[in-house]
């Protein structure tokens, strides 16, 4: 195997995103949660599927840290989920001492490895990350654009009547209300979606996008989205351990570039086995700019409330 994953919280994402590497079959699996027994039922339940879906990856279930050791990746999707009415800032008081603790432990047995973060609200997180492992903003990633430009891009297809695979769509800025969905970027087929729709229908699907994750609650009741999401990870792992140099929007650490510092947001980075080996840096309108500057300040206020300014 070329490499070892180690997923913390072991809930539906977690679980999910594990089954999804293992069936690929190109790293070994840890799984960890503290609850007793929970990360060891769900590895065995993985690993009774080989058979089926013919792979060969090793999964393993633990409630400590020492079996992580020497991971390459840790994908970090423990903490508490979206409940019907929750603010961001609630989330974020009541993640932040779980995913530094978590960050704490990890980094301890991987000091090497490249953090994926999954925690909601996942830019706020990806900061408290990046400060607490004292890693360089390259290693520390967190989970947006994957997610929110299939969303976009899935409410596309379904109404342009096309393959998914046909869509490429732009989503930059925080994953949640904040963020800036570019249509004048995105492409059915290679031609600008603002040339096959119009503009009262454009609004429409950006607006879903923009609260797809609240919708899913609203329907769920009792939980957050985790097929998706799982999957955008999973790729998102995929690129990082197979170094697939793969360009993907992604939560990131900026440090002047789009003209904004010292924060975290979703932007298309090129991931390889350094974690984020290149920002991209698109070529934005006035428009769209201040749009992903009013992005920031928003993510800039959360991180306050931790206290990390």
């Amino acid at each position: 195997m070329p490499g070892k994953i180690s997923i913390i919280g072991t809930g539906n994402v977690g679980a999910s995103c594990a089954q999804r590497i293992a069936e690929r079959g190109y790293t070994d699996i840890v799984l960890v949660d503290i609850i007793p027994g929970l990360a060891q039922g769900k590895a065995l339940d993985i690993s009774q599927s080989a058979p089926i879906v013919n792979f060969d990856t090793s999964v393993t279930g633990t409630n400590s840290y020492e079996e992580t050791a020497n991971s390459e990746v840790v994908i970090i999707a423990s903490g508490f989920s979206r409940k019907p009415g929750m603010t961001r800032d609630e989330l974020v008081q009541a993640n932040m001492k779980i995913v530094a603790e978590v960050t704490t432990s990890l980094v301890k047995h991987s000091p090497d490895c490249i953090i994926i973060m999954v925690t909601n609200p996942v830019d706020a997180m990806t900061y408290l990350a990046i400060k607490t492992s004292k890693f360089p903003r390259n290693r520390v990633v967190g989970l947006s654009g994957v997610l929110d430009g299939a969303r976009f891009s899935s409410l596309i297809a379904a109404e342009v009547k096309v393959s998914p695979a046909s869509v490429s769509a732009c989503v930059l800025g925080e994953h949640g209300k904040n963020m800036v969905v570019i249509p004048r970027l995105t492409t059915v087929k290679g031609k600008p979606l603002t040339k096959l729709l119009p503009k009262e229908t454009i609004d429409k699907l950006v607006k879903r996008t923009v609260m797809g994750g609240d919708e899913i609650v609203g329907l769920l009741k009792t939980g957050s989205a985790f097929y998706a999401p799982s999957a955008a990870v999973a790729r998102m792992a995929e690129a990082i351990i197979l170094d697939k140099k793969e360009v993907l929007p992604c939560a990131a650490c900026l440090d002047g570039e789009y003209g904004i510092k010292e924060t975290v947001i979703g932007v298309p980075v090129r991931l390889g086995k350094k974690g984020i080996e290149k920002i991209i840096e698109l070529e934005l309108t006035k428009e769209e700019k201040q749009a992903l500057n009013n992005s920031a300040k928003a993510v800039q206020e959360l991180i306050k409330t931790m206290g990390l300014r």
